[in-house]
């Protein structure tokens, strides 16, 4: 052997050198086996199954990673997975064999606690039937003797002790023989009354549809008696009339040209009658009734009742009284001032909403409904008491009148109440719409979402001006709204111009409601955009050309760009220089 390959042999072997590439990959590998540890959550050692599952497909990736080796291992593979399978096979195998043979184990027990369960059924059963039994022969007994008992002796009052104290006497009084028996007396009295009540006071429930339709029926004839009275009153008083010329014509020269004078004065003075400009001679003949000095006397002892029921204390029957008052003479604001001036008292209902209860309840007994003001006051009162349920059978069912006020106020407090909010605003709808203020009414539909129904109410209305249409945009600027007040209804023409209604927003600082508006136009096409443009008259292709520049201060540069091409492209108009003397951006020129 030479020296120089004895040297060699003395030193140690260096270890193999890794490539750049194959460093990189085992990197990469080492870097999705900690990654998917984390995701799967497997922070303990042990043979988990997503463990198997992460190294398998990092096996998998080795092997397309090594292609010398590929098929070998492609092998070696094959085989552990079908090891493995045959194992979780064996475990699954093994799982079910030991619940069954837990089954089969606990069958005896089963089996032994079914017998005893039938057993204490049975014995329960046999229980039952001799309890039903003895209790059925003492509801038969307990007949019977009702039924005997009926017969021989008449029913005995209730049973009382004695040594209670009777209720509205005293102590003194109880021993005393005098005030027993007036007492006595006081109580037969009260039974009496209460027995008569229950044929005339009350009435059963299933009745009520009967006398509603009755009372209906009855204030029908007292309307047609009422007037049929106005038309006797004024042929009484036309025969008054003729009856006092024939007597001065009687003790003039009786000639014919003053009765013919006299008639035509009595004609002209019937006509201002019937036209209202003058007030009717025909009242004025009833001024000495003299059944208006007893109607006098009875308006004041009237109020005498009702001043000695307030100052009891007794609310409920003087706020009764007084909304059933002749000639509505307690039916005003300072009777309800009276009211209010009590003030709560504790476990009771507020007097005042006693006496609104009552002013609404008999509404429709009346000639005339509920003047605005009370309305107002009424529904401030119950809705300081919580009370929506009752403001709502009111206005859905009663005969009130309403103004702005009413309206307003039930929706301060569907503001302060979100949960009570759609209800407000339909009840204030209806209150809008009674009373004449359209813009309000549509706007409480267009708050509650409904667009297509504040515009048929809209369209429904002879009249509804240019400055409503503005104040609902600014009160509810919907992108539905703006496009139907924009784009026509039912093949109406639009209410609105689109390019003044979007530099009214733009205006009003809304400049995002008007650029969704042209966007959502825009997505349906260009040619809805470009129809919307041509057809809208009222604004100048300058303005337009302010919109784009709106569009483009808010990068909607396609947007801006969208409407500037849909100008350009229109016949008639050119693009001027902006060097010319007095010159436009955008100018029509009419061919």
């Amino acid at each position: 052997m030479s020296t120089s390959g004895i040297g060699v042999s003395r030193h140690s072997v260096l270890p193999p050198i890794i490539p750049e590439s194959e460093k990189e990959f085992l990197e990469s590998i080492q870097r999705y086996i900690i990654s998917e540890i984390e995701k799967v959550g497997c922070t303990e050692a042990g043979p988990a199954e997503e463990y198997y599952v992460i190294y398998r497909n990092v096996f998998e990736m080795i092997i397309e990673h090594v292609k010398a080796y590929k098929n070998i291992l492609t092998t070696i593979k094959q085989e552990y997975d079908a090891f493995i399978e045959a194992i979780k096979k064996g475990q699954r195998t093994a799982f079910y064999l030991h619940g069954k043979l837990k089954v089969l184990a606990c069958e005896p027990t089963t089996f032994m606690y079914y017998k005893k369960r039938i057993t204490q059924l049975e014995e329960k059963i046999k229980r039952i039937e001799s309890n039903s039994v003895r209790t059925e022969n003492l509801i038969q007994k307990i007949r019977n003797f009702r039924t005997t008992s009926a017969v021989e002796t008449p029913p005995q009052g209730k049973k009382l002790n004695p040594s209670k104290a009777i209720p509205g006497l005293s102590h003194k009084d109880s021993f005393n023989v005098d005030a027993l028996t007036k007492h006595l007396a006081h109580l037969q009295k009260r039974i009496q009354e209460l027995k008569e009540a229950v044929f005339t006071k009350y009435v059963p429930m299933e009745n009520m549809a009967v006398i509603e339709e009755k009372l209906h029926n009855a204030l029908s004839r007292r309307d047609k008696s009422e007037e049929e009275n106005e038309k006797l009153k004024f042929c009484y008083y036309r025969i008054m009339q003729f009856a006092n010329a024939v007597d001065f014509w009687e003790n003039t020269d009786k000639s014919v040209e003053a009765l013919k004078q006299i008639i035509d004065q009595i004609r002209e003075h019937e006509q201002k009658i019937i036209k209202g400009s003058d007030v009717s001679s025909s009242s004025l003949i009833f001024e000495r009734d003299p059944t208006q000095a007893k109607e006098a006397a009875d308006l004041i002892e009237y109020l005498e009742r009702f001043n000695e029921l307030f100052s009891r204390g007794q609310y409920e029957s003087a706020a009764i009284f007084a909304a059933n008052c002749p000639r509505g003479i307690l039916r005003n604001e300072e009777t309800m001032e009276k009211f209010k001036a009590v003030g709560s008292i504790k476990g009771k209902m507020l007097p005042l909403l006693m006496y609104c209860e009552a002013l609404v309840s008999t509404s429709t007994a009346v000639k005339y409904p509920l003047p605005a003001n009370l309305t107002t006051e009424a529904i401030k009162c119950a809705l300081a008491e919580k009370r929506l349920d009752l403001v709502m059978y009111w206005i859905t069912q009663q005969k009130l009148s309403f103004n702005k006020e009413t309206g307003d106020v039930i929706c301060a407090y569907g503001k302060k109440n979100i949960h009570d909010a759609s209800k407000c605003l339909a009840l204030a709808q209806i209150a809008y719409s009674r009373c004449g203020a359209h813009k309000k009414a549509a706007l409480c539909l267009c708050k509650q979402g409904q667009i297509s129904g504040a515009m048929d109410y809209i369209h429904q209305l002879q009249y509804f001006p240019t400055d409503d249409y503005i104040y609902l945009i600014q009160k509810c600027p919907s992108i539905q709204l703006i496009r139907c007040l924009t784009e026509g209804w039912n093949g109406k023409p639009p209410a609105l111009s689109l390019g003044a209604t979007v530099l009214f927003l733009s205006n009003m600082e809304q400049k995002l409601h008007c650029i969704r508006v042209l966007e959502e136009m825009a997505k349906e096409g260009r040619g809805v955009l470009e129809q919307n443009i041509v057809n809208d008259s009222q604004c100048s292709m300058e303005e337009w050309k302010g919109i784009a520049e709106i569009c483009f201060q808010h990068r909607k540069i396609k947007l801006g760009k969208l409407i500037v091409s849909i100008l350009i492209a229109q016949e008639g108009v050119v693009e001027i220089p902006p060097d010319d003397d007095g010159a436009k951006l955008m100018e029509h020129i009419f061919l």
